[in-house]
C-alpha cells in the first residue's frame, strides 16, 4: 500500500465520520512539518498528522519537528495503516485523543 492510499482513506474518514477537515499542511522554509492539520467540530480540536506507508517511520528532521511541536502542547501523530486511521477516528470520537 502506498502513502497516498493511507492519506486518501484518512481524509475521507475525517470528513465522513468526524465531519472535520484534514488540511494539507505546507510551510515553505520549514521542512519536516506534518502532512495534515486536522480540525474537528464542534470542539475545534486540532491534530497534526504525519501519514506514512505501512511500516515507514518519520525521518530524523520530521521527528525533531514533531517533538518540538509536542513540547509546545500540540497533539502530533504518525499514522501508517488504515487500521491506525480507524483507531485515530475512534479515539477522537470517544475523547481518548
Amino acid at each position: 500500500m502506498l502513502e497516498k492510499n493511507v492519506e486518501a482513506y484518512f481524509c475521507r474518514q475525517v470528513k465522513e465520520r468526524l465531519h472535520g477537515k484534514a488540511y494539507k499542511f505546507t510551510s515553505p522554509g520549514n521542512n519536516g512539518v506534518q502532512d495534515r492539520i486536522v480540525i474537528v467540530p464542534p470542539s475545534g480540536r486540532v491534530y497534526f498528522v504525519e501519514l506514512k506507508r505501512p511500516g515507514e517511520t518519520p525521518r530524523p528532521l520530521q521527528r525533531f519537528v514533531h517533538d518540538e511541536m509536542r513540547n509546545m502542547g500540540c497533539v502530533v501523530l504518525t499514522i501508517d495503516t488504515k487500521s491506525k486511521v480507524d483507531s485515530f477516528i475512534e479515539g477522537v470520537l470517544t475523547g481518548g485523543i
